[in-house]
């Protein structure tokens, strides 16, 4: 793993100050200020733009290192990079699960999603930096919690590979218990705000409680990804940009495929294997003096989600006759 560090100051003002303005360019062009419903086109648009972006971001990185470093860098950490954006973009996949459950328990109105995801994004921005630079820093003081957090990877792949079946019971979690016992709650949505009030007290309303439940969502998924990409590099700006050009498209991704949700019905095992070999990576190949290329991470990680999407598509459609059966029957 490469120790050199490529992040300038002048690099992180310029990204951060792009990744602003898009968001402004959703939120005051493209209408994130109005409840709209997303339709597919739109959403289909917002995927392609991201991906877009994020391959655009690789060869400008390319471009600057080839000229400063070398054509050996810049092919190294433009490589770093792309792996980094799959993985993260993979396993923050497993988040659009998660905000279908959400939205389907509290039966959040399509038209409110939208602007409720925006600022789940903000969040998981703010959340993942501090993240990042902490995590960034503890692995440069002490190198052996890079084992610590394989090994967390491994265990917690095991885990998503035994219960990725089961569905979570809201009724039983326990922040929203805590939330709704110390909290007056409305039986309503009451637009996008959320609070409200009545009879000259304020009360939440239950986009509040959707709110509060996507960030803690977005905290949990981030105590994965991020040790996760810690498997391809350490260099803070390619973990922070990476990580970044994944949530800003998982928006956009949760509203083209969550009414397919059901499709992708293996993918969450593809994730756990991903995990799985991403902690045994970090953890079993410096003991057994193996370096394995980041060409070849970035094949079997993507090989792995290509894999479990299409056995989903098939395992999907060799069903679907004995169900059309069943359901004349």
């Amino acid at each position: 793993m490469q120790s050199m560090h490529i992040g300038e100051p002048w690099m992180w003002f310029a990204f951060i100050a792009f990744v602003l303005a898009m968001l402004a360019v959703d939120l005051f062009v493209f209408g994130g200020r109005k409840a709209h419903r997303v339709s597919v086109r739109e959403a289909s648009c917002w995927v392609i733009a991201w991906a877009s972006l994020a391959l655009v971001f690789a060869g400008l990185l390319w471009w600057y290192l080839e000229g400063e470093f070398g054509a050996g860098v810049a092919h190294h950490k433009t490589l770093e990079f792309l792996t980094g954006y799959l993985i993260e973009q993979s396993l923050s996949i497993d988040n659009m699960f998660i905000f279908v459950m959400f939205f389907r328990y509290f039966a959040v109105p399509p038209e409110l999603q939208r602007r409720l995801l925006l600022y789940g994004v903000l969040g998981a921005i703010v959340m993942r930096g501090a993240m990042i630079l902490a995590g960034v820093w503890l692995v440069s003081k002490f190198a052996w919690l890079l084992y610590v957090f394989g090994l967390f990877l491994i265990i917690t792949g095991i885990k998503m590979l035994i219960f990725a079946h089961q569905q979570p019971d809201l009724d039983k979690n326990p922040l929203l218990r805590w939330i709704r016992g110390h909290m007056r709650i409305t039986e309503s949505f009451h637009g996008e705000h959320f609070f409200v009030l009545q009879n000259g007290q304020r009360w939440a309303t239950p986009l509040f409680l959707v709110l509060v439940l996507i960030e803690a969502s977005d905290l949990m998924f981030a105590v994965d990804s991020i040790p996760a990409i810690f498997a391809i590099t350490t260099d803070p700006f390619i973990v922070f940009t990476s990580n970044i050009f994944a949530i800003m498209g998982l928006r956009a991704l949760y509203f083209l495929l969550a009414d397919m949700a059901e499709r992708f019905h293996l993918l969450k095992y593809g994730l756990a294997i991903v995990l799985v070999f991403i902690g045994g990576k970090m953890t079993l190949m410096p003991w057994l003096d193996f370096h394995l290329p980041i060409e070849w991470s970035l094949a079997v990680v993507g090989g792995i989600i290509l894999a479990s999407v299409l056995l989903s598509l098939v395992t999907r459609r060799s069903k679907s006759p004995d169900e059309d059966r069943m359901r004349i029957l």
